[in-house]
């Protein structure tokens, strides 16, 4: 009952403030905000010294949600941080890989295709761009093969002249700072820290056993290389 009547009275109190003062309503909200916030803190931990941690996670959720966040800069873990998605492309593929999800998702950027996201295609329409991309797009043939391999496992027996293509296959290309921040999933001017958090979360969700490849695996160890040299 208590924690009602704080709750209303702090409403009333927005609510006549709003529309008799001549503050700056947007400021006043934001500050009232802070004020219910603390309040649903404060309650909250009353909550949890009386032994009542269910209801003490659910005030103090919504305190964060009025406060904007935690207070004294504490984390907030009812706030997902931003995705982390790293960027590969080739002349005619780019593909992301989602570093929490391990999902890979790609588009055709050259040719008829071009725009068309890869999971709308049928098995018969990928090996059909995969054929082209071994003809003109070495890079995006990789790019490709991995994609195939995440989506239908089995598509290499059935796949013609697989050995052959296998055969001639060739490291990665140069690699630029640019592209490098791209495949870590990070902005430009990340510190080497950052750099080296983002290539392990990346080289976990490659693993054989979780269906990565050997290419994209390279192109992460490359970018992580790439950005590191910076300062040597």
């Amino acid at each position: 009952m208590a924690l009602l009547a704080g709750v209303v009275a702090l409403a009333l109190l927005w609510w006549l403030l709003s529309n008799y003062t001549k503050s700056d309503p947007k400021a006043l909200a934001a500050t009232l905000r802070k004020v219910a916030g603390a309040t649903a803190f404060g309650f909250a931990g009353l909550l949890l010294l009386r032994g009542r941690l269910d209801m003490a996670v659910l005030v103090a959720g919504g305190g964060a949600w009025l406060y904007g966040g935690m207070p004294f800069g504490l984390p907030n873990p009812f706030q997902r941080g931003p995705a982390r998605v790293a960027k590969v492309r080739s002349a005619m593929i780019e593909m992301d890989l989602d570093a929490a999800t391990g999902a890979l998702r790609g588009r055709v950027l050259a040719g008829p295709l071009a725009g068309t996201e890869l999971d709308t295609l049928d098995r018969g329409g990928l090996l059909a761009l995969l054929r082209q991309c071994r003809a003109s797009d070495f890079d995006g043939a990789r790019l490709l093969e991995a994609y195939l391999d995440r989506r239908t496992p089995g598509w290499r027996k059935d796949a013609q002249g697989d050995a052959d293509a296998r055969a001639g296959q060739a490291p990665p290309g140069a690699m630029t700072e640019q592209e490098a921040y791209e495949v870590l999933g990070l902005a430009p001017g990340a510190s080497d820290e950052e750099v080296a958090a983002a290539h392990r979360a990346l080289i976990k969700r490659l693993h054989p056993d979780l269906g990565g490849t050997t290419y994209l695996a390279a192109r992460v160890n490359q970018a992580k290389d790439v950005l590191l040299a910076r300062h040597r």
